[in-house]
């Protein structure tokens, strides 16, 4: 069993919270502190859904889109992001008595399905949001590329930064290993960038230009099908996952203990 020590999350004993059969490809999360909730879309329909962690209250939801493959959905300014599998960003914002505002900024290219992505988060060092790649067309096996999507311009900035892989690698002794990454989030503790990979069961921890510091491995038995990731202002770690034909979907509370 992996110690707490330095890290400050117990991988292996998280708080365990089952969601109901219509969330069961949940897919993205973002924690919404005023009512110690997270926000979360699935895989496969624009519904955009609320979640009391207490389990206090049973489980909103609000149509923003029809059917698209919805990977992230990232809080900002009373603003939600959403980030489709191709690299498009759907905007939503709630107007009044709860009706939904979307607009929709194409990716580059995002017509030739070249790219994947799962992955967004903001960054406020870059005042920007940033997307990685899953699977790019020039990154092969040895690179993730992070591209940039500038909020008030609508525009998007290739190759903000690159992850090497090859460190990553080397600490798992897998030469072969894909890094995929399926979410992202800044810990606001330590200003460092955590990447899930679900495929790999493994979050990888750099700094925001993508160097390597460290990883950790999960249990798959807790972390079947991990594809959300978001933190608490305290630091608290909360991860997503999808039911993986089995089960229940869950999402995993892991309260910071940085010694």
């Amino acid at each position: 069993m992996e110690s707490v020590g330095a890290f400050g999350y117990d991988l292996n004993n998280p708080v365990v919270l089952h969601l109901p059969e219509s969330l069961s490809e949940i897919s993205g999360i973002a924690y919404y502190p005023k009512d110690t909730a997270v926000f979360a879309i699935e895989d496969e329909d624009g519904l955009l859904y609320k979640i009391d962690l207490t389990q206090k209250k049973a489980v909103q939801k609000w149509r923003f889109d029809k059917k698209h493959d919805f990977e992230d959905v990232v809080l900002h300014d009373s603003i939600f992001y959403i980030l489709i599998s191709n690299g498009d960003i759907e905007t939503v914002q709630f107007g009044k008595n709860d009706s939904v505002i979307t607009n929709t900024s194409s990716f580059p290219g995002a017509d030739k399905k070249t790219n994947e992505f799962e992955s967004l988060y903001y960054d406020d060092s870059l005042h920007q949001l940033v997307l990685l790649c899953k699977k790019c067309g020039e990154d092969g096996n040895k690179i993730v590329t992070a591209w940039g999507y500038t909020i008030a311009t609508q525009e998007y900035t290739p190759a903000v930064y690159t992850v090497d892989v090859e460190p990553i690698t080397a600490k798992l002794q897998e030469e072969k290993m894909k890094l995929r990454p399926s979410a992202a989030a800044v810990n606001p503790l330590t200003n460092e960038l955590y990447i899930l990979s679900s495929i790999d069961h493994i979050i990888v921890i750099t700094d925001l230009k993508g160097r390597f510091k460290e990883l950790h491995q999960l249990d798959p038995a807790l972390y079947k099908q991990a594809e959300g990731l978001a933190f608490t202002p305290s630091g608290d770690m909360i991860i997503s996952n999808e039911s993986h034909e089995t089960g229940t979907a869950t999402v995993l509370l892991l309260k910071n203990n940085r010694k």
